[in-house]
């Protein structure tokens, strides 16, 4: 018999925690987050879970053993911008029992129906955040870039069997930084920016600057996000999560890494970030951020070879005026100057067809799909 439990207690959440330990193993290319980082994550001090709706984590047990999770929520504010009345559920996980994934479902979808929602989706990053999206679908022998997820592959299995249907699908784009995909822009995009009269700034990442920057990046997520029914999934962040966004990357930032384009009037009209792939460290720490796990942190910092790039955006005026392609240009050309091997753009909803076919163009090949579901209730 499956018996579901809410999460109430700091023993409650570290089950929640820990059940990843029973599921995967050293065959699995799961990797295990700091134990400290997650807690906030999952409990709101690091998103914005607990300041857009409510939301609930459930644990499922099974002759006494936790064997499963999931964190079901509504985000008001995404509601009401979107005029919507969706669920969403995230962080989930189970062993390969479809009872546990039907009870630990059946727990989300009542108490998302209880809440007014007539829809759960998922699994879905937290409200606040760009990460965790979806279930893996494809390429489960590669360890996932930072704030990217990795599950077992029955968790498509089970959640088609209990009536989910595919929502969407993000892609990730892979490549491999080369002299010569520079090169075939090497002439066109010089071009394009003294046409187009912009440029691209490094992030300032001190104290003071960073302050200036981060409203500029709020300022063109406001204007460039689109509102429509494909892009339901996203809203322009406000001010304060920006600042929690930046206040949460700039420890691990590098800024030859982040751009801020600006017109000729020093406005900004596009910005993007990509971030070493820290899980090539956080792979060897198994949770811990002890001595040894400073210790292999210090070591392992510097032979990461891998990029993610989180986030691009540019204003609708500047689009198709080789912006885009500027910024993806600048990473390259850092990637191969800094020793970076591989670069992974991540992850990128199907409906943004504009900034697919840009990765396509500068030498991107897509790598992992993952699968974000919904069922109506």
């Amino acid at each position: 018999m499956i018996e579901i439990r809410e999460v109430v207690t700091d023993k409650d959440i570290d089950l929640f925690i820990d059940i990843t330990d029973k599921i995967y193993d050293d065959k699995d290319y799961y990797i295990k987050p700091l134990r400290g980082d997650y807690k906030k994550y999952i409990t709101g001090k690091t998103t914005a879970v607990n300041k857009v709706g409510d939301s609930k984590m459930f644990i499922a047990l099974k002759d006494g053993e936790v064997v499963g999770r999931i964190l079901v929520g509504i985000n008001e504010e995404l509601n009401e911008y979107h005029n919507l009345k969706d669920a969403y559920f995230s962080q989930f996980e189970s062993i390969d029992d479809r009872e546990v994934s039907k009870a630990l479902y059946d727990t989300a979808a009542a108490w998302a129906k209880n809440h007014g929602a007539n829809k759960l989706k998922g699994p879905m990053s937290l409200p606040g955040g760009d990460d965790n999206r979806g279930f893996l679908l494809d390429n489960f022998d590669d360890y996932p870039y930072i704030q990217n997820v990795y599950n077992k592959s029955y968790y498509n299995d089970h959640i088609v069997y209990y009536g989910f249907k595919k929502y969407h699908d993000c892609f990730a784009f892979s490549a491999k930084p080369t002299d010569s995909m520079i090169e075939r822009y090497e002439r066109v995009i010089p071009y394009a920016m003294k046409k187009y009269k912009f440029r691209l700034d490094k992030i300032n990442l001190d104290k003071e600057g960073i302050k200036k920057d981060a409203r500029d990046i709020s300022n063109v997520m406001k204007i460039g996000m689109p509102k429509n029914e494909d892009w339901q999934d996203l809203m322009p962040p406000s001010d304060e999560e920006i600042d929690d966004i930046v206040s949460a990357l700039r420890p691990y930032a590098d800024s030859d890494l982040i751009y801020i384009a600006r017109n000729e009037n020093d406005e900004p009209i596009a910005f993007n970030i990509t971030m070493p792939d820290y899980n090539q460290i956080i792979k060897h720490m198994n949770g811990k951020m002890n001595l040894l796990g400073i210790i292999k942190y210090l070591y392992y910092k510097n032979k990461i070879n891998r990029l993610r790039v989180f986030v691009l955006f540019v204003i609708p005026e500047y689009r198709n005026k080789g912006v885009t392609q500027a910024m993806y240009l600048k990473t390259l050309r850092t990637a191969i100057e800094k020793g970076y091997t591989e670069v992974e753009g991540s992850t990128i909803w199907d409906y943004n067809v504009p900034m697919i076919n840009d990765i396509l163009k500068v030498g991107g090949e897509l790598s992992k799909t993952y699968r974000v579901y919904e069922i109506d209730l």
